[in-house]
């Protein structure tokens, strides 16, 4: 049976004439039991740390229905976006010839260019680019893909897609926009006196409505 480090140090003669080899063991004696005693204590260590780690870290297992977390669940959202680089996809034209008509994607090249077409509206069948390109609201359904210009304005003219253009607000803004770039000076100046002339006569309706 082992002793403890402090029995073995109790146990040991006092120092005495004659005695220096019993003295000698007695220390050993000491020392093994205290590296026993250490070796004992950084096992104990070891042994609390890795069941601290364990249970920090619980091993991975796949969780029951009623422990699965929402954000971790591969749920389908709805994307707030509505327009999309498509086949049938309505687009506006801002650069080039072309520039302010609409027309028809009816290819995609790549996620650079796309074929459009504009059998209605004087644009030729050609690749562009999608930086000189506005998606707009309105799509043609039914499109197939790379359908010809004959196709294109069949389905065009039969759900009146430049009427809905012609009638939503963008295009008539942009018409407002386009008529006052082409005003002339003498044009603007009337455009001015009339607007004068508005002001003063709802001026004078408000005055004397509160009179």
């Amino acid at each position: 049976m082992r002793r403890s480090a402090g029995e073995a140090a109790s146990s040991c003669p006092r120092p005495t004439a004659g005695t220096a080899g019993t003295e000698m063991r007695c220390h050993q004696v000491n020392a093994d039991s205290l590296w026993l005693k250490l070796g004992q204590t950084a096992q104990q260590l070891t042994a609390t740390i890795n069941e601290g780690v364990h249970t920090a870290r619980p091993a991975h297992r796949p969780l029951d229905n009623a422990q699965k977390h929402p954000l971790l669940e591969p749920t389908m959202t709805e994307s707030n976006f509505t327009r999309f680089v498509e086949v049938g996809r309505v687009v506006l034209l801002k650069n080039g010839p072309s520039s302010g008509r609409i027309a028809v994607i009816v290819e995609i090249i790549d996620h650079n260019r796309a074929i459009i077409d504009g059998p209605t509206t004087s644009v030729p069948r050609q690749s562009y680019p999608f930086k000189h390109l506005t998606l707009t609201g309105l799509k043609l359904t039914g499109l197939p893909r790379a359908a010809g210009s004959g196709v294109v304005k069949k389905l065009v003219e039969k759900e009146a897609v430049v009427d809905k253009w012609n009638k939503s607000a963008w295009a008539q803004k942009r018409e407002a926009s386009e008529k006052r770039r082409s005003l002339s000076d003498f044009d603007r100046f009337k455009v001015l006196v009339l607007k004068k002339q508005r002001r003063d006569r709802v001026r004078k309706a408000v005055s004397k409505a509160s009179a």
